[in-house]
């Protein structure tokens, strides 16, 4: 940390990259990349950042901004962040030859894309807001990948991209995703960093709440259909989804520990030793665990940084 005792809301679990600033976040991964493959060119790595700034600002073609507040440019940076320190460590702690420098461009790539699936087209008249294709998000966005690949020069991975993007998701099963080896190796990298970085993010709690409940409920999460015309609801209130998440921590340890392979200690070997994302994750569970104990709700006194861009309407009128 440096800034003191608290982090700073907009920061990532160093509290030294701002995670809502793609030039921040670009710096420290290409000082990752260049340091560890000993490269003096981020190459086409600076385009990915720049072309994923402008899909999500509404400035890429054919594509609105993203109104997603929950699935946001932060949360993809603060991904991606991690992806390049698991990625890292993975590399240090294996050799060179095991995640070479084209595969770990590879998942840089998968990380700043991996919800891009959310991102509306601009002929898409059907949807309201992105958090509609919830269910459909990461094969949307394995189809973007896949083309957005061949147009930057890395066309020999666009047949594996949809499918390691499916490590983030829960539509296939882990060990049902039929990927050759080193894919499986960036899958469960990706998968890892996803739940880590969200789940470790200082409001993570106050953006499930605020944020992502309401994604839930427009992607037809929050209540399921059951097979005699009935109803399951999953979470039936924002207050629900927070009360259940020390109980979604559990689920979510098996599936790092478990069916992402345990990839996730391969952070240490970046930080020396320090599993932070744990460190800070944990905090954010044993707060949820002592707002669910006494059913408080006004301890939820973070105030999440607001990245979204000015609406459809308003950025072209």
């Amino acid at each position: 940390m440096t800034s003191g005792t608290y982090r700073r809301n907009e920061f990532d679990v160093t509290d030294s990259v701002n995670t809502t600033a793609p030039g921040a976040v670009s710096g420290e991964v290409f000082r990752i990349y260049l340091d560890l493959y000993q490269q003096d060119d981020p190459g086409n790595l600076v385009q990915a950042f720049e072309d994923v700034t402008r899909l999500y600002k509404g400035e890429y073609p054919g594509y609105r901004p993203c109104d997603t507040s929950y699935h946001d440019i932060q949360h993809v940076l603060d991904v991606t962040l991690a992806m390049a320190r698991l990625m890292d460590g993975c590399a240090r702690a294996t050799d060179a030859d095991v995640l070479n420098e084209r595969l770990f461009r590879f998942g840089i790539m998968t990380a700043l894309y991996h919800d891009c699936g959310y991102i509306r087209h601009r002929r898409d008249t059907r949807h309201a807001n992105g958090a509609e294709y919830t269910k459909t998000h990461v094969s949307r966005g394995g189809r973007f990948l896949e083309d957005y690949l061949v147009k930057i020069g890395m066309g020999e991975f666009a047949p594996a991209a949809s499918r390691t993007l499916h490590f983030t998701g829960y539509e296939i099963p882990v060990e049902s995703i039929r990927v050759e080896p080193q894919f499986r190796l960036i899958g469960n990298l990706l998968g890892s960093a996803d739940i880590l970085a969200q789940m470790a993010d200082r409001c993570y709690l106050e953006k499930c709440h605020d944020r992502l409940y309401p994604e839930f409920v427009a992607g037809g999460i929050a209540r399921q259909p059951k097979p005699d015309g009935t109803e399951q609801v999953i979470f039936g209130s924002a207050a629900d989804l927070i009360y259940q998440t020390p109980r979604f921590y559990h689920s979510a340890q098996k599936r790092l520990n478990v069916d992402l392979g345990g990839y996730c200690s391969y952070v240490e070997k970046h930080f020396g030793g320090e599993n932070l994302y744990f460190t800070e994750l944990e905090k954010n569970i044993s707060h949820a665990r002592a707002i669910a104990d006494r059913e408080d709700l006004s301890m939820l006194r973070r105030k999440p940084p607001d990245t979204l861009p000015a609406s459809d309407d308003q950025a072209h009128s």
